[in-house]
């Protein structure tokens, strides 16, 4: 099999309550995704979607996808779309770094293994751990009483944790997380996510002021150093996100014993392919995993429900479902939550039907 044309297609996302707020006076109020088509001589075609979280969350931007995407695009045709490994390394040799531009190429070069074998992804990465998995909320950065009036409104969705943004002044970031805790039930689980918006002697100082409080804290600061600095002066759960970017971040944390939990994104290690060999060096080393993406629609939910589902239950600490916070859908078949809870499409490859009118004209096809 042999890649004949790469297509690729921009999209909006508008959000259903409007704007989603994190640290640092960051917002989004419509997501800016791509997605790519990938077509073969044996009249297979793959899905990919990449979404970057604006271009103030980490080094990735959606222009910045698609510019990269139109450079890296022809040197794949021809390539096997199914020897992935191949494949990988032939993207890491025609642009060095940019993971994020070759995670949505990835993608789609599964969709197509799994189309050409008959299989859903979730089989190929492992297979179907239980007959679903759970889901968390990110309750968006407000006032305190706003964020803890939030939790009400997820629940009654059915989700059972919540990722709490904050990450802004610290006196008030203590109030926010206390105020939700407080609505809180035993039972469900707070994740404080700072997205590297306090400095280490902050973060250290609120750790400390939230001893009585059962929170994980995920993200503290900006460098890696400064998050085992935090790490090493609490007992809180301790979860890492944005400086987990490569395999080899990986095994320094794990040496260091940098945390309990990592939050793995697909596009930000460069897809699927190299996503499924961190998660499966953290179970290995036993660490938990909340799996997921920068954002996205259909197709980058679709790609997370696999992998989460491909995970062992007991690992697999959240993921969340990107297609839920939108308000526009574009593919049929896509994973949707029910009761806080999703699993991965039945069908072969990612499961989904891209909605090709809502895609509307590629801006690049290249042959």
């Amino acid at each position: 099999m042999k890649i004949t044309k790469i297509r690729a297609y921009q999209v909006d996302l508008p959000l259903h309550e409007g704007s989603y707020k994190w640290s640092g006076g960051n917002f989004v109020n419509v997501f800016d995704s791509t997605v790519v088509e990938v077509l073969t001589d044996e009249g297979i075609s793959g899905f990919g979607e990449v979404c970057p979280l604006g271009p103030a969350y980490l080094p990735a931007y959606a222009a910045g996808a698609r510019t990269g995407i139109a450079t890296l695009a022809p040197n794949l045709i021809g390539a096997d779309p199914t020897e992935l490994g191949i494949l990988n390394e032939k993207m890491d040799r025609s642009m060095r770094g940019h993971p994020y531009v070759k995670s949505a190429l990835d993608m789609a070069c599964w969709d197509i293994l799994g189309k050409s074998c008959n299989k859903p992804l979730v089989t190929l990465l492992g297979g179907r751990f239980g007959k679903d998995f759970p889901l968390y909320r990110a309750i968006s950065l407000d006032a305190p009483g706003t964020m803890a009036e939030m939790v009400s409104k997820y629940r009654g969705e059915g989700y059972t944790k919540f990722q709490l943004k904050v990450g802004g002044v610290p006196d008030m970031d203590v109030e926010r997380i206390r105020a939700v805790r407080d609505v809180l039930r035993s039972y469900e689980v707070l994740v404080a996510d700072a997205n590297t918006g306090w400095t280490q002697h902050e973060a250290v100082r609120i750790a400390d002021q939230l001893q009585d409080i059962d929170v994980y804290l995920e993200q503290p600061c900006a460098s890696y150093e400064e998050c085992l600095a935090v790490r090493e002066h609490t007992a809180k759960p301790f979860i890492l996100d944005e400086v987990i970017d490569n395999i080899s971040m990986v095994v320094r944390a794990v040496s260091d014993r940098a945390m309990d939990i990592v939050n793995l994104k697909i596009s930000k290690v460069g897809g699927l392919t190299k996503a499924r060999q961190i998660r499966d060096l953290c179970v290995s080393e036993g660490i938990a995993l909340t799996i997921e993406d920068t954002w996205g629609g259909d197709i980058a939910t679709a790609a997370i429900a696999h992998l989460a589902h491909s995970t062992p239950s007991n690992y697999l600490f959240s993921t969340t479902d990107f297609n839920s916070y939108v308000t526009r859908s574009i593919a049929e078949n896509a994973p949707m939550r029910d009761g806080g809870r999703m699993k991965a499409p039945a069908g072969s490859g990612l499961g989904v039907k891209p909605r090709i009118d809502v895609l509307g004209k590629p801006f690049l096809e290249s042959v």
